[in-house]
């Protein structure tokens, strides 16, 4: 039976599964995504949460199984999901070399806003993520959560039914992790845009998440609201951190997480 949740699913997943060779990266993933909500995944490094988001962003084809994002199945109509979507992936995806505004005209036209549409687009944008004052600054000079807050406006810029962010504020401050999340909540209430994101700041997908999927070894081990998944500890006082533990932390995952560790690294050192 797929985990459900109430109202429409924006995306949908039966029995997803991605391999690489021998290596399951994600297996039999069953899961419904409704509007407006925000969805959050957990788990090691390794455990598949990225290969899901590729997968459900198209970047990358699925080896078993079926999935829609917006009504539309990403292996048959794939243009038409990633129209439907806006993505923020791990790697900074901003040009250093240009302005805010200008990374944002050139996305604009990447989707095919009319000229006469996109500048207003892309200025509402900017001001949407308060960053109307530095709109016309080198990327190069902005902070991390600058940087963040412009890579949300390029994904939001044509509108998208679904937002997919890859651990969106790693490397940030507490003080821009804040903005970067006020934003992302901000962004579902005025648009009801869904948001599916990955984290490791347990704190975070406990306050800002209306559900949350822990996976392990590519698998949806639990599913349900923060405090749902905390009262099955049957612990007082259990956070998310517990539950965390519980269900993916015993076990030190070694694939991939050199690798993993590496790459985290190098983006939190880029966006200090």
């Amino acid at each position: 039976m797929v985990p459900t949740a109430p109202g429409p699913a924006v995306v949908a997943c039966r029995h997803l599964t991605r391999r690489f060779g021998e290596i399951v990266a994600v297996r039999d993933l069953s899961l419904e995504i409704t509007a407006d909500e925000i969805f959050g995944l957990i788990g090691p490094n390794g455990a598949g949460k990225t290969t899901t988001i590729k997968m459900l962003t198209t970047l990358l084809p699925p080896t078993g199984g079926t999935a829609t994002v917006a009504g539309f199945d990403i292996v048959r109509e794939p243009a038409r999901v990633r129209r439907s979507i806006g993505y923020v992936p791990q790697l900074i995806s901003a040009d250093a070399q240009v302005t805010g505004f200008e990374n944002l005209w050139v996305v604009g036209g990447l989707y095919r806003i009319p000229r006469h549409e996109r500048r207003a687009r892309a200025e509402e944008a900017l001001e949407r993520m308060g960053l109307g004052p530095v709109a016309d600054v080198l990327v190069k000079n902005y902070s991390g959560g600058m940087i963040r807050r412009l890579e949300m406006a390029q994904a939001l810029l044509h509108r998208p039914r679904v937002l997919f962010l890859d651990e969106p504020t790693v490397g940030l401050d507490p003080v821009a992790r804040d903005a970067v999340w006020e934003q992302i909540d901000r962004l579902r209430r005025d648009y009801g845009t869904a948001v599916v994101v990955t984290t490791h700041y347990m704190e975070e997908a406990d306050r800002l998440c209306e559900r949350v999927g822990v996976i392990h070894r590519g698998e949806v081990v639990a599913l349900g609201s923060p405090a749902e998944l905390k009262a099955t500890l049957g612990q007082p006082g259990a956070t998310l951190g517990d539950v965390f533990t519980h269900y993916a932390g015993h076990e030190v995952e070694l694939g991939g997480a050199y690798r993993e560790a590496g790459r985290t690294r190098r983006i939190a050192a880029r966006l200090e």
